[in-house]
């Protein structure tokens, strides 16, 4: 049985004038993994122990990665954490077998567990890390994903505990650096417990589905997720437009020094393996440029430099050459250089500005959208699952004036979504057209 603690957990309450009693505790904590804390495995000795254990154990395997958001610049996983009936639970170090590569390789050892349904919590944030060590799944349970289908009010994995299994599970360390070395011993008990329990979730999850009708939903939408796991991601197109605080910016030069030092910050935390936020926060980078519009400047000297913040921390005081010539080549730019204030869409524009040039569209997609949000409320689950609202827009945008369900099922199809999916939506869409 799992170790769990009596300590009590209060109910959470809405903020309130009135003086609220502390209410009766209503789940136990999930505290200690039950077979104690394991070791990191960082030896090629304690791999292949590991692996066998793994290999020859019995039923699904349970598994989750720990990477260094907001501290690293990669995405790449320091920590992968398995557990299997008759294996135990065992917390893998990537980092220790990559052998002068980029990444470890662990192919071999997926294909061994091939015949196993892996199970992960929202899926799509950690298979890219697992593909970069080529340890990924051929069947796939998705426990947020099948919550997302039952339509549960809350998904994330603490939540989903709680209504399963009457446990808490603490999540304190799920922002941590997990790149530091060693791992404290209480991130590791952290890092066991998020697997510990994935295998009697995920039997609860299948009996709701099933209730629902929905099983077959979720094995479609799983082997979506498989069959994607390995598709390289795809660059965004100038990407700085992402640096919070560029709407208040309104003049393209403005806009051009934001991405000359972005350009150079993405470089160093590259080359620094450092999170961008890190060596200069985004709020530097968008009020460094804005003082070139309040001030009515067309150059931004050294003086202007020093005087945001962001700019004097440690780390980037010792790049101040680079942020300089970032903003001379701004400065240097010619009219025809300059970013324009508004890029362009990836793929159709957005359908609030259809109403001019496709005035057609504009009007279905305005029948279309509320007729499948009612028919995503009859099926109890987001309408952004019954139906990618990027599909949507595919589909509808520039489209003809008439259609059929064939006609709209197969460009459903092209565009990624499943037979369930299409099942459900076409007569709707089509009956609106």
């Amino acid at each position: 049985m799992t170790t769990i603690t009596e300590e009590p957990i209060d109910e959470p309450v809405e903020p309130t004038d009135e003086v609220v009693e502390p209410t009766e505790p209503r789940y136990p904590i999930l505290a200690l993994p039950v077979d104690g804390i394991p070791d990191v495995i960082d030896t090629p000795e304690a791999l292949a122990a590991a692996r066998a254990a793994l290999t020859a154990g019995t039923g699904p395997l349970a598994i989750d990665t720990e990477r260094a958001h907001g501290y690293r610049y990669t995405a790449k996983a320091y920590l992968i954490q398995i557990r299997r009936d008759g294996a135990g639970t065992h917390l893998i170090d990537p980092t220790a077998f990559e052998n002068g590569q980029p990444r470890a390789d662990f192919s071999d050892w997926a294909n061994e567990l091939s015949d196993a349904e892996w199970i992960l919590h929202a899926a799509s944030q950690d298979l890219p890390c697992l593909a970069e060590v080529k340890f990924l799944p051929q069947n796939l349970f998705d426990s947020e994903l099948a919550a997302r289908l039952l339509g549960l009010p809350k998904v994330n994995l603490g939540a989903l505990m709680e209504q399963a299994l009457g446990l808490t599970l603490l999540k304190e360390h799920s922002a941590a650096d997990w790149s530091r070395r060693p791992i404290p011993e209480d991130w590791l008990a952290y890092a066991a417990l998020d697997v510990e329990r994935l295998d009697d979730l995920r039997t609860w999850l299948i009996d709701k589905l099933t209730e629902a009708g929905k099983l077959d939903w979720a094995h479609q939408e799983f082997s979506y997720l498989v069959a994607h796991a390995a598709d390289p991601v795809t660059p965004r197109v100038d990407p700085w437009r992402r640096v919070s605080g560029l709407h208040s910016l309104r003049t393209p030069a403005a806009l051009a020094v934001v991405r000359e030092l972005w350009t150079v910050r993405e470089k160093l935390a590259a080359e620094e393996d450092r999170a961008p936020g890190r060596i200069v926060p985004d709020r530097a980078l968008a009020e460094l440029a804005a003082r070139m519009e309040k001030e009515g400047k067309t150059r931004l000297l050294r003086a202007d430099l020093r005087s945001v913040r962001g700019f004097t921390n440690r780390v980037a005081s010792r790049h101040e050459a680079l942020w300089l010539a970032a903003l001379d080549r701004a400065a240097a730019l010619t009219r025809a250089e300059l970013p324009p204030r508004h890029s362009t869409p990836e793929g159709p524009p957005q359908p609030r500005s259809w109403e001019r040039r496709w005035p057609a569209s504009f009007e279905r997609f305005n029948r279309v959208r509320p007729a499948l949000i009612a028919r995503a409320e009859e099926l109890q689950l987001p309408v952004e699952n019954l139906l990618s609202p990027d599909h949507l827009r595919r589909l509808l945008w520039d489209s003809p004036d008439t259609t059929d369900e064939a006609t709209v099922s197969e460009r459903l199809a092209e565009l990624g979504a499943r037979a369930w999916q299409r099942e459900l939506v076409t007569p709707v869409i089509t009956q609106l057209w």
